[in-house]
């Protein structure tokens, strides 16, 4: 009977295996991937990385107004929030057929 159950745990053990090399493979995409958020209809665009770092933020001149500065800074918000919905998209993307292979873990 013991040699009943090894070829089993065996093979569960190789698919444990298997699916940490494709997670890690994902987090590694992830990590390197950029998004790209904007909003005002693209006068404020943000690019982050997957890691969450925002690199680079352009504004269009003429949404540059000093007697509005709260326009701008909530166009600012709204891109950086569209940058994060953007993040996890692609996170879900990369990583959610891994929740598929999960044996015993129900898919979300």
């Amino acid at each position: 009977m013991r040699d009943q159950v090894m070829p089993g745990l065996q093979a569960a053990l190789a698919q444990a295996q298997e699916m940490q090399q494709k997670l890690m493979e994902a987090q590694a995409a992830l990590a390197a991937a950029e998004v790209h958020g904007q909003a005002g209809g693209g006068l404020v665009q943000v690019t982050m990385k997957g890691s969450g770092e925002v690199v680079g933020i352009r504004i269009d001149p003429k949404v540059v107004n000093p007697d509005d500065i709260e326009t701008l800074q909530d166009l600012i918000v709204g891109a950086l929030a569209d940058s994060a919905r953007q993040f996890t998209i692609l996170a879900q993307t990369h990583l959610g057929p891994l929740a598929g292979q999960a044996p015993g873990i129900p898919e979300a």
